[in-house]
C-alpha cells in the first residue's frame, strides 16, 4: 500500500495542466510548477500577457524557464514507484485493450474515458477515481478506440439506441431527430437483446438435446431391427430346414404307405390267381376224364362204359363277382393344395418369383385426359396429386367426374405386365388396374365385378383388397413402394400387387375373366388439408 507521505508527495508533483507527474518540471516567478511543454503551450496561446493559470498573477514578459532539477528527480522517483506498482499488481496483457498510459510493458486497460479519448489501466485510473475534475468525465468498461463511442455530430457519449433505425446516438441526437422513435438506452437494449439470444440459445440447446435423443432412439431402434433381422434369419433358416426334413420324411412315408398298399393288392391279386390256378387243374383232371368215355351211336354200349368210369365232380364257385382291391393314389389334388398354400405363405414373406416378374417392366405414363379436374398430372406422365384448385380441362366422356382417379395411356389384352408406384409419405391412396369399358361418372364403387382389380391405403396402415368381399391386410410395415403384375395368361388372369422394398405378394386376385383391354389405374386421394399432400410417382422399375 502507498503511504500517506508518499500520496502527499505525489499530490504536490502533479502538474495542474496536464493533471500528470510533472515532465521537465520549472518554476515560474509566482513560484508555482509546472510541466516545462505545459506552461509554454498555455502561453503560446496568449499574445503578450502572460499570467500563472493557478493564482493570475501577470508577467511583464514571459521568463526563461530552467528545469527544477528537485522537483525533476523527485518526479522520476514516484513514476518509477507507480510503473513498479503497475508491474506488480495488474496482470500481463492476454489480447485485450491495452492502457494508453503505461509505458514499457502495457498493462489491460479496465476503463476508457470519453473526455480523454484514452484507456487506463487499474492503476492509472487510480487518478480519475480520486481528483473531483476527473471524477466526472465519462468512463466505461475499456474498449478500442474509445473516440468510436462519440458521436461525431456532437461530440457526445452514444449512450442511447434507436429500435427503429437501429442507430446509437446521443442525448442530442435524439431531441433532433428521433423523438417518435423507440429509443432506450444502449445498455437497456443489449441487456434485451442479450437475455433474447439466450433464450434462443437455450431454445436451441433443448431442439439440439431433443435432435440428438432421437438420434440416440434411432440408433437404438436400428440396433433392436438389427437383432430382430438376425433372429428372423436365424429361425427362418431353422424353420426352412424343419418345413424340408418335414417334407423329406412325409415323402419317405408316403412312399412307405404306396409300396405297402401296392404289395397288398399285389399279394391279394397272386392268392387269387393260385385259387383260380387250381381249380382250373382239377378241371384240366376232370376234362380229361371225360375224354376217356367212348362215344358210341348205340346207346346201350354208351351207358355201360360211362357207368364202368368213376368221375370226380369239380366244385367250382362262381368268381366273377371278385375283383382285386386297387388304389388309385388320388394325392395330386390334396398335394397341388398343399403346393400352392405352401407358395402363398411364402410369397407373403418374401416372394422368390418377384426377380422374374420385373422382367416384364413396362414404361407407363398417366393420361390427363382421364385426370378428376382436382389432379395435377406431371407434364412427364409420371406423377399426380390433389390440389385444392380446380383445373380447367375439357369435359370429356374418358374423364372421372367425380372421383379422384386416372388411367394410364397404355392399354394392355394379353400376356404379361408389370409396373412400380412410390406411395412414401402418404396416408391414402389407390392402385391396380381397370378395364377401359368402366364408368368413369358418378361415384363409383371399386370392385372385379365393377371393371377394377384394386387395393387402397387408408388412414395411414389400414390396408384393403378391393375384391368381392373387401379384405383387410395384415400389414407389418406400410409399405412405401408398390408393385402390380398382370398375367393374362395364368388360370383365367391374375393381379398381384407387391411391397417391392418386402419383396412380399400382398394379394392376389386370382381367375379375374379380363375383358377388353386393360389400363394401370391410379388414385392419389385427397390431401386432407395437408395430411396426404404427396404425389403418386409411377418409377423407373429396378430388378434386385
Amino acid at each position: 500500500m502507498t503511504t500517506s507521505r508518499n500520496l502527499m508527495a505525489e499530490e504536490n508533483l502533479q502538474c495542474s495542466i496536464c493533471l500528470d507527474v510533472f515532465n521537465r518540471p520549472v518554476t515560474i516567478p509566482c513560484g508555482h510548477n509546472f510541466c516545462c511543454d505545459c506552461i509554454t503551450n498555455y502561453w503560446d496561446t496568449s499574445n503578450t500577457l502572460f499570467k500563472c493559470p493557478l493564482c493570475k498573477e501577470e508577467l511583464v514578459e514571459k521568463p526563461k524557464l530552467r528545469v527544477n532539477s528537485v522537483l525533476a528527480e523527485m518526479a522520476t522517483d514516484v513514476k518509477a514507484r507507480t510503473q513498479e506498482k503497475a508491474s506488480c499488481h495488474m496482470p500481463p496483457d492476454q489480447g485485450g485493450v491495452l492502457c494508453d498510459i503505461c509505458t514499457g510493458a502495457k498493462c489491460t486497460a479496465v476503463k476508457s474515458c470519453l473526455v480523454c479519448v484514452l484507456s487506463y489501466c487499474q492503476v492509472h485510473l487510480e487518478r480519475h477515481e480520486r481528483i473531483p475534475a476527473l471524477q466526472r468525465h465519462k468512463l466505461i468498461p475499456a474498449v478500442e478506440h474509445p473516440e468510436s463511442r462519440l458521436c461525431k455530430s456532437h461530440n457526445e457519449h452514444l449512450e442511447l439506441y434507436c429500435k427503429a433505425c437501429k442507430l446509437f446516438m446521443c442525448k442530442y441526437c435524439k431531441e433532433s431527430d428521433n423523438k417518435a422513435h423507440g429509443v432506450v438506452k444502449v445498455e437497456e437494449e443489449a441487456e434485451r437483446i442479450t437475455v433474447e439470444l439466450e433464450k434462443q440459445k437455450n431454445d436451441l440447446d433443448h431442439m439440439i438435446q431433443r435432435h440428438q435423443t432421437k438420434i440416440d432412439q434411432v440408433h437404438v431402434s436400428v440396433q433392436d431391427s438389427k437383432a430382430t433381422a438376425m433372429n428372423a434369419l436365424t429361425y427362418s433358416s431353422k424353420m426352412m430346414r424343419a418345413v424340408a426334413d418335414l417334407i423329406k420324411k412325409s415323402q419317405d412315408e408316403l412312399a412307405e404307405v404306396i409300396q405297402a398298399k401296392q404289395q397288398k393288392t399285389e399279394d391279394q391279386a397272386a392268392g387269387f390267381i393260385g385259387v383260380l390256378e387250381n381249380e382250373i387243374v382239377e378241371m384240366k383232371q376232370n376234362y380229361l376224364q371225360l375224354s376217356q368215355i367212348s362215344v358210341s351211336k348205340d346207346p346201350h354200349v354208351f351207358l355201360e362204359n360211362f357207368l364202368s368210369f368213376t368221375i370226380c365232380q369239380v366244385h367250382v364257385e362262381d368268381r366273377s363277382a371278385f375283383k382285386v382291391s386297387t388304389d388309385n393314389f388320388t394325392i395330386e389334388p390334396t398335394l397341388n393344395n398343399l403346393a400352392k398354400k405352401v407358395n402363398m405363405e411364402i410369397r407373403m414373406l418374401c416372394d422368390p418369383y418377384l426377380k422374374v416378374m420385373q422382367q416384364h417392366a413396362v414404361d407407363v405414363h398417366l393420361d390427363p385426359d382421364t385426370a378428376n379436374p382436382f389432379l395435377l398430372v406431371s407434364k412427364d406422365g409420371k406423377q399426380v396429386r390433389h390440389e385444392c384448385k380446380k383445373q380447367i380441362v375439357l369435359s370429356i366422356p374418358q374423364r372421372f367426374d367425380h372421383v379422384l382417379n386416372v388411367l394410364a395411356k397404355e392399354g394392355f389384352t394379353h400376356g404379361r405386365f408389370y409396373y412400380e408406384v412410390q406411395v412414401k409419405g402418404k396416408t391414402s391412396w389407390d392402385l391396380g388396374v381397370a378395364s377401359q369399358s368402366i364408368n368413369r361418372k358418378g361415384d363409383i364403387r371399386l370392385s372385379p365385378k365393377n371393371g377394377y382389380w384394386t387395393i387402397w391405403l387408408r388412414k395411414g396402415s389400414e390396408l384393403t383388397a378391393n375384391d368381392a368381399t373387401a379384405t383387410t391386410l395384415s400389414l407389418t410395415t406400410v409399405p412405401e413402394k408398390v408393385g402390380v403384375f398382370v398375367d393374362f395368361e395364368k388360370e383365367k388372369g391374375q393381379v398381384s400387387f407387391y411391397d417391392v422394398d418386402a419383396r412380399a405378394c400382398l394379394y392376389r386376385f386370382t381367375e379375374c375373366n379380363f375383358t377388353g383391354q386393360l389400363h394401370p389405374f391410379f388414385s392419389p386421394s385427397s390431401n386432407d388439408d395437408g395430411k396426404n399432400p404427396g404425389p403418386l410417382i409411377i418409377t423407373p422399375v429396378k430388378s434386385f
